[in-house]
């Protein structure tokens, strides 16, 4: 997986958009960053995961995925290594870290549901 396909896939999440924070390329979407693309650190990314959702793509791919250091890392955000990391995994990874921080009504919208069926 390459940043730029990682980037794509970031993307094609809904109403995703690209933005920076700190120089650093980040995805949002309702202005709350999902995952971030690494700029000094070319090749690892960082993902918004529960700590639960933490521990078990550390469990499945453990070569792919890392705790971020310090606080950070104990409130979910986990660093991803692209070269590790497969591209279907990579698309789950970006589901699951955006509908973390999506709105409920659009997160529907993501698995083919009418957003407005509640």
């Amino acid at each position: 997986m390459t940043p730029e396909q990682f980037r794509r896939l970031a993307l094609s999440v809904p109403e995703a958009i690209e933005s920076a924070h700190m120089s650093t390329p980040d995805f949002r979407v309702h202005g709350k960053i999902f995952a971030t693309l690494g700029v000094k650190h070319k090749g690892r990314c960082v993902v918004k995961f529960t700590l639960e959702q933490q521990e078990m793509f550390m469990r499945v791919e453990p070569e792919a995925f890392a705790p971020v250091e310090g606080g950070w890392g104990r409130k979910g955000w986990t660093l991803l290594h692209l070269r590790s990391a497969k591209p279907a995994i990579v698309r789950d990874v970006l589901a699951t870290a955006w509908r973390n921080v999506a709105p409920k009504k659009l997160a529907v919208t993501l698995d083919g549901a009418d957003a407005n069926t509640d």
